[in-house]
């Protein structure tokens, strides 16, 4: 029995074609398809094409023609299950067993598909339907138009039980309804199930073919019909399924990658709203992760759809100290998988402003003046390091340079890692050890900023409209936390594994924190936490960490958060980083409140 045919379609759009042939021959950029020398006659002008979108290669010379299938079999002579095999190892698949079972089961997750279209289908429906003006207006008002409504198919969720109703008039089952995250299962009433997303506005999310995979909604305010300001997570997004992994996916990424093929500026913002502003303002190239920080994954995705020679995204943050911290985690992460030619640039926002707003108050020249400021890599890196040092000592110094060259060895390239450390070793030269360049110091370590884009530096801050967060972002006094690790440590880990509140409510609540910012936050999460419980099972929002800290956020505790989360946290408290198994968390926990906080306080009698 063959494979199913649908699995072979799912895997030759998992892995660009462009990818497998690069590796295997010299192709360079043609627009939106690559050329190169025919690898299966010898030729000295061009004429072999590969075409990502439509997943084939020709050659006009000899007619070699086929797939990524084909490509394998042909060019490294393997076997037709040996090319799907080698072709699913790289696309992160299973091959299917060829038995009716498996295919009935492909045949399943490939009509998710169907059903979801059908879903964004009604919820787009409804957004038009005239009983439900006031949620258009709440997207009119926020500055959208109705083009732009349409070209991203946003639609509304109502509170009711019509997608039920219509799913099933439309033939699909609640088994398929479960499996793509649409509805779950009630635990009160046996056999009954409720939607997932109740009285949003439904942002529907594309994998790289344009195939509705899951949703983000967001919340109305409480004058256009939505609940009390500040009592549900501002935005929601559908679990992960068989067709939906969102540490991979980037939101606009399929909508948009036409035109990061043409040479585009990429912009990587933070949410829905974002993404669709800067596209009505003429930015087509913006693109957002899906309800967390930006993984590596995203990051190597992005750059196979961008040009040779631009494989620089601009990562858009904004410029307040959660902007800050969002862009110190994405510089650690993408270190060790930076490649020759293989890059991302940082842009920061005013700090009073995200994408959309800055758009909509000072118009379309200061966003680009914010992509125009961006700094490279290295830059941002020497930035980050330098903020909380003061380098006026010989010592601290040379504390400063071995701080830079341990970040550059976790670039696994070695060829970038070697540029790093040589330009790391240049550029301490020039700032400490050249004589000018230390009389301009004056023993600031702030005195020397990256100059945007060129890769030097130049004396002083100030230039109007270069927005990075150690320039323009609100000096914020940190909370002093020295004997404060135990609380933190309690705090963050029922902040990062809300799951466990129950467990823990109720020494949790006996907890004395001596610092009324970090005892504020502590009460305000036990409320939080003990009121959503207290609500219908149909009204209880999906909580995950992200959903409790942009709680805590939206109520102002934004400042204490980071303080919390500083760079002591986990040094003390290991096990309420997030990532643990939950009985590492839970003895962790148990540990710390009944011999941590006891260690403390009987430190502060001595």
């Amino acid at each position: 029995m063959s494979l199913p045919k649908m699995f072979l379609e799912e895997l030759r759009s998992r892995v660009p074609l462009s990818d497998i042939i690069g590796k295997r021959m010299k192709l360079t950029r043609a627009g939106r398809e690559y050329k190169g020398c025919c690898p299966f006659h010898k030729e000295k002008t061009p004429s072999f094409t590969v075409n990502d979108a439509k997943g084939f290669y020709h050659c006009f010379g000899c007619g070699a023609h086929g797939d990524a299938v084909g490509f394998l079999m042909d060019h490294d002579n393997l076997g037709f299950m040996q090319a799907v095999e080698q072709l699913a190892s790289l696309a992160g698949m299973q091959v299917p067993k060829p038995t009716k079972e498996e295919e009935q089961k492909f045949k399943r997750q490939m009509s998710l598909y169907d059903l979801m279209e059908a879903a964004n289908k009604y919820y787009e429906r409804q957004l038009w339907d005239k009983k439900n003006k006031n949620i258009l207006e709440y997207l009119l008002a926020r500055g959208l138009s109705s083009e732009i409504i349409k070209t991203f198919r946003l639609g509304f969720a109502p509170d009711d039980g019509g997608l039920k109703q219509y799913l099933e008039k439309a033939g699909y089952k609640i088994e398929s309804m479960l499996e793509a995250g649409l509805f779950k299962e009630s635990q009160r009433k046996k056999n009954d199930i409720y939607p997932f997303f109740r009285g949003r506005v439904m942002f529907p999310v594309q994998d790289f073919q344009g195939r509705i995979v899951a949703f983000g909604g967001r919340v109305l305010p409480e004058r256009f019909g939505g609940p009390p300001e500040k009592s549900a997570p501002k935005y929601i997004n559908s679990p992960e399924t068989v067709i939906f992994h969102k540490g991979r996916m980037l939101y606009g990424l399929s909508r948009a990658r036409k035109v990061i093929g043409d040479g585009e500026t990429v912009v990587v913002v933070e949410g829905y709203m974002d993404v669709i502003a800067l596209a009505q303002a003429g930015f087509r190239a913006a693109v957002a992760p899906l309800g967390t920080a930006l993984t590596e994954t995203q990051v190597e995705e992005l750059w196979k759809t961008m040009p040779e020679g631009k494989r620089d995204p601009v990562l858009c943050f904004d410029g307040d100290t959660a902007g800050q911290r969002a862009a110190a985690r994405a510089l650690e992460r993408i270190l060790p998988i930076l490649k020759p030619d293989y890059s991302v640039k940082f842009a920061f926002l005013p700090p009073e402003h995200d994408p959309d707003s800055l758009v909509k108050a000072e118009g379309v020249p200061a966003m680009q003046k914010v992509l125009d400021n961006a700094i490279g890599l290295f830059d941002m890196m020497w930035m980050e390091e330098a903020k909380d040092r003061n380098l006026t000592q010989p010592e601290t110094k040379a504390g400063f340079r071995a701080a830079l060259e341990k970040r550059a060895r976790q670039i696994a390239d070695m060829t970038v890692q070697e540029f790093f450390i040589h330009e790391i070793n240049q550029k301490v030269n020039d700032v400490f050890l050249n004589s000018r360049a230390k009389r301009n110091y004056a023993g600031n370590s702030n005195r020397f900023q990256p100059r945007g884009g060129q890769g030097g530096y130049r004396k002083g801050f100030g230039d109007k409209g270069a927005h990075t967060p150690f320039l323009n972002a609100r000096k914020i006094n940190p909370v002093k936390t020295s004997k404060l690790l135990p609380e933190k440590a309690l705090i963050a880990a029922i902040i990062n594994y809300p799951e466990l509140f129950d467990e823990f409510a109720e020494p949790f609540g006996m907890v004395r924190v001596p610092n009324s910012d970090y005892d504020g936050l502590r009460q305000a999460l036990i409320r939080f936490l003990t009121d959503r419980h207290h609500l219908p099972e149909n009204d209880q929002i999906p909580l995950d960490d992200q959903a409790v800290k942009q709680h805590l956020i939206d109520l102002g505790y934004g400042k204490v958060l980071d303080a919390l989360f500083d760079k002591s946290l986990y040094v003390y408290g290991s096990f309420a980083r997030p990532g643990q198994p939950l009985d590492i968390v839970r003895q962790g926990w148990r540990e710390t409140y009944r011999y941590g906080l006891e260690n403390v306080r009987w430190r502060e009698t001595q």
